[in-house]
């Protein structure tokens, strides 16, 4: 059996720190908490469940903050978890089984990191992270912002799921800050730091620059294949937002250069064709993304209802419109069965129903 040091930083925490100690106090052997700078009852609360608390300067650094509290870790293993992170149940119990089960000579293990949620709490957008790494085997969190630790050795990837699940965005400029601060000292970004730069530009509705960036990413020479796919998504909607219709397109074919095309593009794809009435062409892009399955140890963003429920309401839409209604009620039939309760379904349900289909 190993045992495992969990390793948290936080700051101003105290709305959800009981939440995610609770859930793993009896998974952990040893809790360690940095705080880096709270100002509520944070450092109280995380006192009430470990000795271990210390304070970190905050200094605009992730990985630095990261890894102080990885170099208090003892036990076998460290792992990482955000304050606003959920361990449900049955994946305590998961973990509690690696535990026992976990072969000594693993070095990292990955598990599912679901980070969007739809309006029923059910999972729509995950993938898979560095989550226990073996201690005292040389691994460091690397980048200020949007942290990361690179897997090697003996990898091991399981379907434990932690949820992520924030309450609230304290300050949902700071990475964006952070990002403009490095490149005001003069800071090389690497390919995956403008990958993420790029992606907070557009979340921000800076779209002219983040087409820059984006653009900049997908040219560089490096850079992993998951975020020029990506990339790609970000920039066709920039494009698009901007009014270059065309570039939007073309974009989103030229992720199939990095690897076979992914729901998600294919879906992207089907929307444009869509909004401009094409819906013979649009029903083949979403036809294809049905056909798509997801690679979940890829390391890809995996927005799950374009692997089904989305292509299926979409088709609906696309065969109603090309007049052949069974084949349109065909599809609305495995949406349904996806999403019962979604109201685009209830509305399709009335539909036909209207003109004449089964109710049921």
């Amino acid at each position: 059996m190993i045992t495992l040091s969990l390793c948290m930083i936080v700051k101003n925490e105290e709305a959800v720190l009981p939440r995610i100690l609770d859930q793993m106090k009896s998974v952990a052997d040893e809790i360690i908490i940095v705080d880096t700078g709270s100002t509520d009852n944070t450092r109280d609360i995380a006192s009430a469940y470990t000795s271990q608390v210390f304070a970190f300067p905050w200094r605009d650094d992730f990985a630095a903050a990261r890894n102080f509290a990885v170099s208090k870790a003892s036990m076998d293993y460290w792992m990482w978890l955000d304050a606003d992170d959920v361990v449900t149940p049955e994946n305590q119990e998961k973990l509690l089984a690696l535990k026992e089960d976990l072969d000594p000579d693993t070095d990292l293990v990955m598990m599912k990191y679901v980070t969007g949620f739809d309006a029923r709490g059910q999972g729509v957008f995950s993938y898979y992270r560095e989550r226990l790494m073996k201690n005292g085997a040389g691994f460091l969190w690397e980048g200020r912002v949007h942290e990361s630790v690179t897997p090697r050795g003996k990898i091991l990837y399981l379907p434990i799921e932690i949820q992520h699940r924030k309450l609230s965005v304290p300050d949902p400029d700071r990475n964006l800050r952070i990002y403009q601060g490095m490149l005001e000292r003069g800071e090389y970004l690497e390919p995956r730091h403008q990958f993420y730069y790029g992606r907070e530009l557009y979340t921000h509705g800076q779209y002219a620059r983040a087409a820059q960036v984006l653009s900049h990413f997908l040219r560089e020479p490096g850079g992993w294949k998951e975020n020029k796919i990506e990339a790609c998504l970000q920039l066709s909607d920039c494009c698009s937002r901007l009014g270059f219709p065309d570039q939007s397109r073309q974009v989103l074919f030229s992720s199939f250069l990095y690897d076979t095309p992914r729901a998600e593009i294919c879906c992207e794809i089907g929307r444009l064709l869509l909004a401009e009435q094409r819906y013979r062409e649009a029903a083949h892009w979403y036809e294809q993304a049905l056909a798509c399955e997801p690679d979940e140890t890829s390391g890809a963003f995996i927005q799950t209802d374009c692997y089904g429920f989305l292509p299926c309401i979409q088709l609906c839409v696309c065969y109603d419109r090309l007049g052949d209604h069974p084949k349109a009620y065909g599809y609305h039939c495995r949406a349904r069965a996806l999403r019962p309760d979604s109201e685009a379904v209830l509305r399709n349900q009335q539909y036909f129903q209207s003109v004449g289909f089964p109710g049921d």
